[in-house]
């Protein structure tokens, strides 16, 4: 019953997640033309942030939420809600420093300016981290015991009083 309901809503954010990988896999071969390397980048950003919106819906959707427990829910899911907004403000900047560099001469060679390359290794790395994160919050909110009463939300919440 949940765990169908919830199968669409999973395969949605996995597409989102493929969309993701392949943006930063790929699009490097396709900096022959600013317009379109711009709107891959417009593109893959709205995808991250269509990403937040599906767990946040999700979460407002938990019985912890509806029964006005959220720190319970925001100190569960506090590093993969840290991990992804950390990440999207990285590819935001990256994102932003490669057009401004590339802007005038698309197959310019940007990889000899200062500061580009650390910023970049640091992106994929946190690219890792993101997937890894929100693949797990994903399978995590698809656990039955969010959307009812349980022992397990009477403890945490006798913790909190």
């Amino acid at each position: 019953m949940l765990v169908e309901r919830y199968r669409p809503i999973l395969y949605l954010q996995y597409f989102l997640l493929l969309i993701d990988i392949f943006m930063n896999s790929f699009i490097e071969l396709l900096r022959f033309e600013n317009v379109i390397l711009l709107v891959l980048f417009v593109i893959q950003d709205v995808c991250i942030i269509f990403a937040v919106i599906v767990v946040f819906l999700l979460f407002f959707n938990t019985f912890i939420f509806q029964a006005g427990l959220v720190n319970i829910l925001i100190n569960k899911f506090r590093l993969p809600i840290s991990v992804t907004f950390i990440y999207f403000g990285l590819n935001v900047g990256l994102h932003v420093w490669e057009m401004t560099l590339r802007w005038d001469e698309p197959n310019r060679y940007i990889w000899d300016t200062t500061g580009f390359i650390p910023l970049f290794v640091i992106q994929r790395t946190s690219a890792v981290l993101y997937y890894h994160f929100y693949k797990r919050t994903a399978l995590k909110l698809g656990d039955p015991r969010f959307y009812q009463d349980s022992e397990w939300i009477r403890r945490e919440f006798e913790k909190r009083r």
